[in-house]
């Protein structure tokens, strides 16, 4: 995923905003996505404004930009939405730390996936959290943008925690009795 897009996709969503803004935002809700900071946000916002994807509105106190999306900016999103394929394909230490597993042995192994089981679980939770902050919202009519995505990770995290208890059962049958 374009940090661009997630960019364009905030300022589509909720208006005008400054970089400072943006990143807070990104915060709150794409991070648990596409995790981008401050140093990555400001000179895509730049090189966006140059693009003509975004166009700077009103500059404030202390060089506070505010940036709007331009129609170019949306027809770009749109374009990306409706005519490219997703791929799936991904980095991820988790994934990764799963491949190399068989390398320890079963105790270490166990304490490994006990570690990424715990993690896991607190993702879930945080997940979860949000969600019902998120239902009590929309129960006074405010809607996110975000909530398919939420709702993926929920499912991705819980079936990630399956395989972690599967994993353990596994490494524990397999270990010589004792």
């Amino acid at each position: 995923m374009s940090l661009r897009i997630a960019l364009l996709g905030l300022l589509s969503s909720s208006g005008p905003a400054s970089g400072y803004d943006l990143t807070k935002k990104f915060e709150r809700s794409i991070n648990h996505v596409w995790q981008a900071g401050h140093s990555q946000i400001y000179p895509e916002l730049a090189k966006m404004v140059i693009d003509g994807l975004v166009t700077v509105g009103a500059e404030g106190a202390r060089g506070r930009k505010t940036y709007t999306i331009t129609r170019e900016g949306t027809a770009e999103v749109r374009r990306w939405l409706t005519e490219r394929t997703p791929t799936e394909a991904t980095r991820s230490e988790s994934a990764l730390e799963a491949f190399l597993l068989p390398l320890l042995d079963g105790p270490e192994a166990l304490a490994a996936l006990a570690r990424m089981t715990s993690a896991i679980e607190a993702k879930l939770k945080g997940l979860e959290e949000l969600q019902a902050t998120h239902r009590r919202e929309a129960a006074t009519g405010r809607t996110h943008l975000g909530h398919y995505a939420l709702n993926l990770g929920i499912m991705q995290t819980k079936t990630a925690l399956t395989w972690a208890k599967e994993t353990a059962a596994d490494l524990e049958a397999r270990m010589p009795p004792t």
